[in-house]
């Protein structure tokens, strides 16, 4: 399963990157793609290596914004007891989001998403949305956009015997950044899915600095939590991650 994932991550990447330069060419392209890599390696007294990466890529006309979303999460650390490097982190997700705008600030949308956590306590968990958007505040230095919607969350706890479990949730999420300066911007999301088994919340915040036009570096706090998850696993999970962004 891991390796399928990887090829579709992969294979994601090259097309979009080709399709995203083929857009390049062309003024004014509807095209917006970005792509995060990073990579910390640790030695001394602990060993580990991480590494992360991001592909964001939105279509954007008229009336509608299509936006696709691919990221990978892996961290290897040392056993004290073996001496080995093994694998203590690995997270995938894969999502796909449609709006249809009604007015400049006012859209529908509706959006899957697929997420595989090795270490979550979960086999899996899959979620769909419908619902409603509005740009609450839209300037060219600020943005704000608020959404609310009734989904569904399609689930199995990683323990033997686990049945496939599926709920209705509620999810409100808000997407906020501000141009502090004309080469550094500040990010803030956050997102709610409240289900009648458990919810689950996250957080990203982020500090990005261009370099020029197409590179920049980026600083991102990340913590997700659940109300509810299996026996010995962790309710919050915080990650911290610094990438090199390039923009198509």
């Amino acid at each position: 399963m891991n390796r399928c994932i990887k090829i579709v991550l992969i294979g994601s990447l090259m097309a979009t990157s080709a399709v995203a330069t083929a857009a390049d060419e062309k003024k004014d392209s509807p095209w917006k793609t970005t792509a995060e890599l990073g990579f910390i390696s640790t030695t001394g007294n602990t060993e580990t290596k991480t590494t992360t990466g991001k592909l964001d890529t939105v279509y954007e006309v008229e009336k509608w914004r299509h936006t696709g979303h691919l990221e990978g999460y892996g961290q290897q650390s040392k056993d004290t007891n073996t001496d080995e490097m093994v694998v203590s982190a690995e997270r995938y997700e894969a999502s796909g989001k449609s709006d249809y705008k009604f007015t400049e600030r006012d859209y529908a949308y509706g959006l899957v998403k697929l997420i595989k956590d090795r270490f979550s306590g979960f086999e899996y968990e899959n979620t769909l949305g419908l619902g409603y958007g509005r740009k609450v505040i839209k300037d060219p230095a600020m943005q704000l956009d608020l959404e609310i919607g009734p989904g569904a969350r399609f689930y199995r706890e990683d323990i033997a015997d686990a049945e496939s479990k599926n709920e209705a949730t509620l999810r409100l999420s808000g997407n906020f950044w501000w141009a502090i300066t004309e080469n550094s911007k500040f990010l803030q999301e956050l997102l709610t899915e409240i289900g009648e088994e458990f919810t689950a919340s996250k957080s990203v915040t982020g500090l990005q600095a261009n370099i020029n036009k197409t590179l920049a570096m980026k600083f991102t706090y990340t913590v997700r939590h659940k109300t509810k998850v299996p026996v010995g696993t962790e309710k919050t999970d915080t990650e911290a991650a610094m990438t090199l962004v390039y923009n198509f």
